[in-house]
């Protein structure tokens, strides 16, 4: 395994498991990526399944201070004490005492207010470490600026079509780190028949995934590809025995795009939908 050293100094995986879109099989699927290897597991207050990953946690046998747990606050669970509540409640679900890393889901509605919970919960030692996702860069320099402890990753959409340079070296320069979602383009663009990418696999006997997570584990880019199947589970935690050379990963550059492929946060009918839906969560909680 590769690491990232945190901003605060704790060390956090490069590659780990992630389950969006996981529902029923949510824990079988996690004890099956921690038996392959997997140290690093990512889930989400949104993707309902932190209880499966909990249980899928427990069922693996592997000691907790070994792993590292990655969840994430949803917009309506946003608002000071709300946030905090809510990260208690992650906590419980997955029934443990201490998430590694709590990332605010979205850059919606009041999120200055929930990241003062943030800090909170931060301090009083409920996370290891904490930060934001699909902030794009003027909304993770505007959180950076008012923030009392600046957040130490940003996971945001990246792959080899929309490969964030802009954005990376912004969080660069911010000290916060980079963490795709998406590594596989949730497949767009024909992404596992991709000819270039084939082409190259072929060269080192790996596939077009595995070719994909080595390209942005070079550029120091923290992925967390997802499978429901334990042998391509095992595929994707097999990148750490070879490197691309200069001449493929300025071949791989190539295919970006520049643009999100997934789910565009720049598209206003889109946000509209996803807006409406929190407001409507939030009227439900009241």
């Amino acid at each position: 395994m590769e690491y990232k050293t945190l901003s605060n100094g704790v060390k956090m995986p490069m590659l780990g498991y992630g389950v969006f879109q996981i529902d029923a099989t949510t824990e079988r699927c996690v004890e099956d990526a921690i038996a392959g290897g997997y140290r690093m597991i990512d889930t989400a207050q949104a993707y309902g399944n932190e209880r499966g990953v909990g249980a899928g946690i427990k069922a693996s046998g592997v000691a907790r201070d070994e792993l590292f747990i990655v969840s994430k606050v949803w917009v309506s669970n946003y608002g000071e004490g709300k946030t905090y509540d809510s990260i208690k409640q992650s906590l419980e679900l997955l029934g443990v005492d201490q998430i590694d890393l709590m990332l605010l889901h979205q850059a919606y509605s009041d999120y200055h207010a929930a990241w003062r919970d943030m800090e909170r919960a931060y301090k009083d030692g409920l996370v290891r470490a904490i930060g934001v996702s699909n902030f794009d860069p003027t909304r993770l320099l505007d959180i950076c600026t008012f923030a009392e402890v600046v957040p130490m990753v940003n996971q945001v959409e990246t792959h080899v079509f929309w490969q964030q340079h802009y954005a990376h070296e912004n969080m660069e320069n911010l000290g916060v780190a980079h963490m795709a979602w998406g590594p596989f383009a949730e497949g767009a663009n024909n992404f596992f028949q991709n000819p270039l990418l084939s082409e190259i696999g072929e060269k080192y006997g790996k596939s077009v995934g595995q070719v994909a997570l080595r390209y942005l584990l070079d550029l120091g880019v923290i992925v967390i590809p997802k499978s429901t199947h334990k042998e391509r589970m095992e595929e994707n935690f097999d990148v750490f025995d070879f490197q691309l050379s200069d001449e493929d990963k300025a071949k791989i550059a190539e295919l970006d795009c520049g643009r999100s492929i997934c789910y565009d946060h720049r598209d206003v009918q889109l946000i509209g939908g996803l807006l409406n839906l929190v407001k409507g969560q939030i009227a439900a909680q009241a």
